[in-house]
């Protein structure tokens, strides 16, 4: 292989999401060509699989887009880019020395992919060095492939089958992609240079494929976890963080084949998968579950059902051959399940959740637990049937003699089971009022000869080992007066004492026992002060509140928010269309109340201008009457006193037509006036 120069620009699509995040997170870190050094010893106990530099020189500058707009710009990003245009993307490829596409994601990226590695062929002549250029894309380019060796089922592909393979129906614009980015690699390798990586269904971190099962195991809400037809086929995987030194490999040994797979060495089929991850996280069994019901999960799109179902037996000969390599999960995911379930857990924020609740003997709530438990033992084909009968009838006894309640010697195995289940060790738990005793304390918590394991602490002193995975991480002891407690019971309503220990001659009895245990001068608490678990003492008097609340939020306030699971990608855009659905519903009424309300008005309007209109009718016809009645009178009058007169003369001026007849008909009016009598004059 021809060594290349050392590019520390790189691009790389979708940053933010997990198997973007994920790469560029540990590309971030690594210094450039680190790999191209001879491989020495990594130090043990190394579980952030953080590069250490093996060299002096450059950190990776890693670029790209995003795949929503409003996603925060990551940490690890020197850049990142909102596109508006072909041309501008393709200013910033240019400036990069690595191009990485990944299209396992997101199949609307397959097109951007091919775009860009056409884009950059054409400007081949205008590079000043070598460029390189690799997609990752997915096995299930091989999907359909016919095996290699038909009466050796057993027999696995590897790069050199690569002109062999045959996709996937749904798969089909990722090999187009694989190909059309082989072929223009061939043309000048000295300035660009292409590869294909073909990657394995990934896991580590959020779990991508994997986060269905996890996520339901996680929640425990149902007793089996599913496996999707008979489970019997093969799936290739690769944990994320080696996905991304598969590619830091590629980028610096630039090797002269074009197609790499990145696949563990893991051959495990879905059903032991699941049935992995059920055991170590959720309730240990798993279920047949008809391929046809898979369909039915609204959670699984049909994607990821493909990937499901494919069944391959893969192995890298190039990985194991050329590169160097130091693995976090060459294994696969079942070998490395403890740390798997340990990134999990911290890149979902699912650390233990404990939060203190009213207190109550823990005796009560184990009462006829025992039964279920040792019941559930008995279900299982085959295993200790008979031991389990024999401890269920050890139990029932136990139970007899002790009125209905379990002696200390059954109460501490079942609690301690308990403890040690996935559900308790995964998720945290809240021991409420047990143990009582120091001693029931040691027996709980202590190490018995099989189970001792590295890292189980011996304290310091006379201290027996104690069980690190079950001991507590916080203790809090709820103080109160007598009186304060004695109080608060006698002002509880008849209807939440009955059926209750809060009757006042059990509540005395029990209150007594209790100031007895706990004035011992060895108690539960010493037990947890020598093994440095101090305990935070809270007086819950102080809050006057009889559920507790603000006695909660001191616990919270001393330990942090509890760390639920927190909502997908999916479920957050669920969410927010669901809320921008409500929003628009909610403008749109808003909207036609509005139109409601204008229309209402006008119509209002409308009617008060008609009425007012109606009314000024009304007071002009009124006034055209009362006009009319005055005007009688008058026009009597002048019909009798001065339009004969005026008549005449008119008609008088007529007939003479005077230079100037207003004149005229002014004298003959005065002339002719019947009150003048001009003889007398």
């Amino acid at each position: 292989m021809e060594e290349a120069p050392q590019g520390r620009r790189v691009f790389l699509n979708h940053l933010d999401s997990y198997c973007g995040r994920s790469i560029g997170e540990y590309l971030s870190t690594c210094v450039v060509g680190a790999t191209l050094e001879s491989p020495e010893e990594e130090e043990e106990g190394d579980e952030n699989y953080s590069v250490v530099p093996t060299t002096t020189g450059e950190i990776y500058e890693i670029v790209g887009t995003l795949s929503k707009p409003e996603s925060a710009n990551p940490a690890f990003a020197k850049e990142t880019y909102a596109v508006s245009s072909r041309e501008a993307l393709l200013s910033h490829l240019l400036e990069c020395e690595i191009v990485l596409y990944n299209i396992t994601e997101d199949r609307n990226q397959i097109e951007e992919a091919t775009w860009a590695v056409s884009a950059l062929h054409k400007e081949i002549e205008n590079f000043t060095k070598q460029k390189l250029f690799i997609l990752i894309s997915t096995i299930m380019t091989w999907a359909n492939t016919k095996p290699i060796d038909p009466e050796n089922p057993e027999a696995s592909f590897n790069e050199e089958d690569f002109r062999k393979r045959r996709s996937h129906p749904d798969f089909m614009d990722h090999i187009n992609a694989e190909k059309h980015v082989v072929k223009l690699g061939k043309t000048n390798k000295k300035k660009l240079s292409t590869y294909v990586v073909a990657s394995g269904h990934q896991y580590g971190a959020e779990e991508g494929l994997f986060h269905y099962f996890f996520k339901m195991c996680w929640f425990g809400e149902t007793p089996a976890i599913p496996v999707f037809g008979d489970g019997k086929n093969i799936i290739p995987t690769i944990h994320i963080r080696d996905l991304a030194i598969v590619l830091q490999n590629v980028a610096e040994h630039r090797p002269d084949f074009q197609y790499v797979l990145a696949v563990d060495a893991s051959m495990h089929t879905l059903r032991e998968l699941i049935k992995c991850i059920s055991k170590n996280i959720g309730p240990g069994k798993i279920e047949k579950v008809p391929i046809e019901n898979a369909f039915l999960s609204k959670e699984l799109t049909q994607t990821q059902l493909d990937m499901l179902f494919v069944n391959l037996r893969m192995e890298s000969l190039y990985l194991k051959e050329n590169f160097n390599i130091n693995w976090v999960a060459e294994t696969g995911l079942i070998e490395n399940i403890a740390q798997v379930i340990l990134e999990y857990k911290q890149a979902r924020g699912l650390l233990e959740q404990i939060v203190a609740k009213e207190p109550k003997r823990v005796e009560r709530q184990l009462e006829g637990e025992g039964e279920d438990l040792v019941e559930e033992e008995e279900e299982e084909e085959g295993e200790n049937v008979e031991a389990a009968k024999e401890l269920l009838d050890a139990i029932k006894e136990n139970m007899q003699q002790n009125k209905g309640c379990l002696g200390d010697e059954y109460l501490i195995k079942i609690m301690k089971d308990k403890l040690m289940s996935m559900p308790c060790r995964n998720q945290g738990y809240v021991l409420d009022g047990f143990p009582e005793t120091y001693e029931q304390a040691m027996d709980l918590f202590k190490v018995e000869d099989d189970e001792a394991e590295e890292g189980d602490e011996e304290p310091v002193g006379k201290m027996p080992k104690f069980n690190q995975i079950i001991i507590p991480e916080f203790i809090f002891s709820l103080i109160a007066s007598d009186e304060f407690l004695i109080n608060r019971i006698i002002k509880l309503p008849e209807s939440e004492v009955a059926g209750t220990h809060y009757t006042e001659d059990e509540f005395l009895q029990i209150l007594k026992r209790f100031r007895k245990i706990n004035t011992d001068d060895v108690t539960v608490l010493n037990y947890f002060d020598e093994l440095e678990i101090h305990p935070q003492f809270i007086d819950i008097a102080v809050y006057e509140d009889s559920e507790n609340r603000l006695t909660v939020s001191k616990i919270i306030k001393e330990i942090g928010e509890p760390r639920n699971y927190g909502l997908t990608d999916e479920e957050k855009e669920a969410l927010e269309r669901q809320a921008a659905e409500e929003r628009l519903v909610k403008e749109t009424q808003e909207k036609a109340e509005q139109e409601r309300k204008e229309d209402k008005e006008r119509k209002e309007r409308k009617e008060r201008w008609e009425e007012w209109n109606k009314q000024q009718e009304e007071v002009k016809k009124q006034e055209e009457e009362l006009l009319e009645a005055q005007s009688v009178p008058l026009r009597n009058y002048l019909m009798k006193n001065v339009m004969p007169t005026l008549m005449q003369g008119i008609n008088e001026c007529c007939r003479i037509r005077p230079d100037d007849p207003v004149n005229f008909l002014a004298e003959y009016l005065f002339k002719n006036s019947p009150d003048i009598d001009w003889n007398k004059r």
